[in-house]
C-alpha cells in the first residue's frame, strides 16, 4: 500500500523541528515549586497540538469554536493560547526563522522584488480595516506584500481596504524580516510595481531605499510583452504570491476582528511559504 497523504494542516516531524524552539515559555520563578492541586482545571495542552490546531484554522478557514473537540479538546483554550503566542511575536519570529533558512539554503533573490496591495473583504473586523472600494463601500482589508525575485514574502503590512498602494510604500519597504546584505555586497537592486505606485514622492521612497524602480502599468506591461516576445515577466510573482496567501481559507475572507490575530495567521502563512521555497523535505502543504 502505499503512503498515506498527509492532511494539509497537519504538522510534520520537520516542520516541528523548527518550530518548537521558538514556542514561547511560561514565565516561572526557579525558586518555586509548582504542584498542581488534583482536579484544579484542565492540563496545559501540549504546544504541538495547539501549533496543530491553529494550522487546522488557518487552512481550513474555521471558526475557532468549530475546531474538532475529539482531536484538540477545548477550542477556547487552543484559542486562549494562541492570542498568547500572537501577543509574544512567536509567528513573527516563525517567519523570520523561516526566511533566514530560506536565505542559508536557496539565497534570497534581492535583486529583483516587486511590491502590490490586494485587497479582501473584513466583515467583523474592528481595526485595520476600511471601505472597500471595489465591493460597494463594504468593510474591508488590504495587505501589502514586499516579494523576492522567486515570490516569497519579505515584507507584509495589513491596512483598511481603502488605503491607497502609494501610502504604505514607505512603511512596507522599511519592515523588512531579514536583513539585507552591506553595501559592498550589494548589486543594483530593482523594484517592479505596477501603475499605482506612480508619482515623485514614490520614486523618492524607492530610490532612498536603494531601488531602481520600474513602475510599469498593465497595459505597458503587455504592449512590452508583445514587441519582444522573449522578455520577461518579473512582476506577477507578487501577484502570485497573493494567490498563495489565498489558499490559506482563514485568509481568503477576513473574520478576525483584531489587528494583531490577523497579522500573526498571516506571519504564519508567510513562514509556510518561504519553507516552502527550501529544497529540503520539510513537507509542508499549503495547497
Amino acid at each position: 500500500m502505499g503512503k498515506a497523504h498527509a492532511n494539509s494542516w497537519e504538522v510534520t516531524d520537520e516542520f516541528w523541528k523548527r518550530v518548537e524552539p521558538l514556542v514561547p515559555q511560561p514565565a516561572r520563578d526557579p525558586q518555586r515549586q509548582y504542584k498542581r492541586a488534583a482536579g484544579a482545571g484542565r492540563p496545559t495542552k501540549p504546544p504541538r497540538l495547539v501549533f496543530e490546531a491553529i494550522m487546522y484554522v488557518l487552512r481550513t478557514g474555521c471558526q475557532w469554536k468549530a475546531l474538532p473537540a475529539e482531536r484538540f479538546g477545548s477550542a477556547s483554550a487552543i484559542h486562549q493560547k494562541f492570542m498568547v503566542w500572537s501577543k509574544a511575536g512567536f509567528f513573527e519570529s516563525l517567519w523570520s526563522a523561516g526566511l533566514a533558512e530560506y536565505d542559508d539554503c536557496e539565497g534570497i533573490a534581492w535583486r529583483w522584488q516587486s511590491i502590490d496591495g490586494a485587497m479582501f473583504k473584513a466583515p467583523l473586523a474592528q481595526e485595520a480595516v476600511g471601505r472597500n472600494p471595489t465591493d460597494r463601500g463594504k468593510k474591508g482589508s488590504k495587505r501589502h506584500l514586499l516579494v523576492d525575485g522567486r515570490g516569497v514574502p519579505l515584507s507584509l503590512v495589513v491596512t483598511g481596504a481603502n488605503a491607497h498602494d502609494v501610502t504604505q510604500l514607505e512603511a512596507v519597504l522599511s519592515f523588512c524580516m531579514i536583513k539585507r546584505p552591506t553595501p559592498q555586497q550589494r548589486r543594483s537592486k530593482h523594484l517592479c510595481a505596477d501603475a499605482g505606485y506612480r508619482g515623485k514622492n514614490a520614486m523618492k521612497i524607492m530610490l532612498a531605499h536603494g531601488y531602481i524602480p520600474h513602475v510599469v502599468g498593465r497595459k505597458s506591461e503587455a504592449e512590452c510583452k508583445k514587441r519582444d516576445p522573449k522578455k520577461l515577466a518579473r512582476r506577477w510573482v507578487v501577484e502570485a504570491c497573493h494567490g498563495w496567501f489565498n489558499r490559506f481559507r482563514k485568509l481568503l475572507v477576513r473574520y478576525e476582528k483584531l489587528e494583531h490575530t490577523f497579522l500573526a495567521l498571516n506571519h504564519l502563512a508567510a513562514a509556510i511559504i518561504a519553507l516552502r521555497k527550501v529544497s529540503l523535505p520539510i513537507n509542508i502543504i499549503y495547497g
